[in-house]
């Protein structure tokens, strides 16, 4: 398979586009937003205003053809015919509008021509022979790019790891092959109202862990998975960072103490109108609250958490490989990767790099001491997103008032079992039954099963049996609480 040399001189001259529903010469780009379908990185709305932009990518022009004397040669040998990329993007036309302009002034002898689809259409495309004519897929689809590489979709790109690393911490976001790059990542955390804590003398946690004391009850906001399409991942990863049985305790034990929220920029906006002190979210809402006119949060990573990217391929197919080559290199460049730090883009670069013109409140996720990552599998995490909004639908918010209620008694259990082994005992197993899930961990982790179960119709044909067996165990846990309770 021919290879896309990705260096630091190839970097100054650009990067791939991506594919739409009709193909658009740049003069006459589509403005709409292009739905993120089952591929997306937690169907954020990723369209923001673009105010502000026009002055990085005018500076961020003026650099590039400075320095490159490779786009300047090409500025004066291109007074003919332009070569042409065709990019099939998920991002919004006010992400790509900047990029697209900064790149066509660089290199004035190649045009961008867009196509917007996202999800299942893209994935089509660009599995059906010749590509749709698509160069370059570039946008947030966490199936789509390992699917399609499986398929023989991708050129591999070789890039210089000394400035693209390809992973944050302990976490992989490139693929290994090289078949597709990481272009920005989003991180999952916590948003928080620093004065609701202050006003309650608690501290901003700094673990997953820390919301299930009671001290948080109705103070924290958690997204509902089969309503906000980030909220699958997020809770992956805290399953993955707890290991199953105690992720699934945790989250439980959590979700007693906790509003649910049915919206992507709930958890943001509600504790930063102080309706929750803290709430479970991707940093993309916190952090662009000001583009979009809303209130202004605190956010946090939490140790061991995760960073999850959006990528950058070129297709197999690609009719302009050189100019896709060229697109594909500007999006990883240094400069390119600078413009993600405007304040009305606001993604985090992949290149450590980049970060040397942020704020300080941007926060580097490259840096030794902001570490928070661990070896998140997000192999695992696509294959069972689906498992998991369903279990949270059946153990948690299908019984929500009922479930905090169990946990309430619970805790009031504890001082009466605090000073009897035998009712410690069996406390604990009340415990394990209030937060215990019917699919083990074995099952959670057998690619085959999950494999098996992806589809919705199959999933659904298990959920009667999965919800008899929580109400069993809830109301064992229950019992038995009371029980402990009351004992004398």
């Amino acid at each position: 398979m021919e290879k896309i040399y990705i260096t630091e001189q190839a970097c100054s001259r650009g990067a791939p586009a991506v594919a739409s529903p009709a193909r658009t010469a740049r003069g006459n780009v589509s403005r709409g937003i292009a739905s993120r379908g089952i591929a997306s990185r937690g169907n954020v709305s990723r369209g923001i205003a673009a105010a502000g932009l026009r002055g990085v990518a005018a500076a961020l022009l003026g650099a590039l053809l400075l320095s490159s004397p490779a786009a300047a040669e090409e500025a004066k040998s291109t007074a003919g015919a332009k070569e042409t990329v065709v990019v099939l993007t998920g991002y919004h036309d006010d992400v790509v509008s900047p990029v697209v302009k900064a790149f066509e002034t660089a290199h004035p002898g190649i045009q961008v021509e867009l196509v917007w689809k996202g999800g299942r259409e893209a994935f089509d495309d660009l599995a059906k022979p010749g590509q749709g004519g698509i160069d370059v897929y570039w946008g947030p689809s966490l199936e789509n790019f390992p699917a399609l590489r499986e398929r023989g979709a991708f050129r591999t790109l070789s890039v210089d790891r000394a400035v693209l690393p390809g992973k944050i911490g302990r976490q992989p976001i490139s693929d290994p092959a090289g078949f597709y790059e990481a272009y920005e990542v989003a991180g999952y955390g916590l948003a928080y109202n620093a004065e609701a804590l202050r006003q309650r003398a608690l501290a901003v946690p700094k673990a997953w862990r820390e919301l299930a004391d009671p001290r948080f009850a109705g103070l924290v906001g958690m997204p509902v998975p089969s309503a906000v399409g980030f909220a699958s991942t997020l809770y992956d990863i805290i399953l993955q960072s707890e290991g199953w049985e105690r992720g699934w305790a945790l989250l439980s034990e959590m979700a007693a103490n906790a509003r649910l929220i049915e919206t992507g920029s709930g958890p943001s906006d509600t504790a930063a109108q102080g309706e929750v002190a803290i709430g479970l979210t991707i940093d993309f809402y916190p952090m662009s609250a000001s583009a979009y006119g809303r209130a202004p949060v605190a956010f946090l990573y939490p140790t061991r958490t995760a960073f999850l990217p959006a990528h950058l391929a070129v297709t197999a197919a690609a009719p302009h490989a050189k100019a896709a080559s060229a697109f594909a290199a500007f999006l990883l460049s240094q400069p390119g990767q600078e413009m993600l730090l405007d304040p009305a883009i606001r993604r985090h670069p992949v290149r450590p790099d980049a970060y040397a013109k942020a704020q300080p409140a941007f926060g580097n996720p490259f840096t030794p001491e902001a570490d928070v990552t661990f070896a998140y599998d997000g192999g695992l995490g696509r294959l069972r997103r689906g498992v998991v909004v369903a279990l949270f639908d059946a153990a948690i918010a299908s019984r929500h008032a009922a479930l905090s209620a169990l946990w309430a008694a619970i805790r009031q259990a504890e001082a009466k079992a605090a000073a009897n082994p035998a009712l410690a005992a069996e406390l604990a197993e009340a415990r394990r039954l209030a937060g215990a899930v019917p699919v083990t961990a074995a099952m959670a982790a057998d690619r085959a099963w999950l494999a098996g179960i992806k589809d919705k119709a199959a999933r659904d044909a298990l959920a009667a049996e999965w919800t008899a067996a929580i109400d069993t165990a809830h109301q064992r846990a229950l019992a038995t609480a009371k029980r402990i309770a009351a004992a004398p």
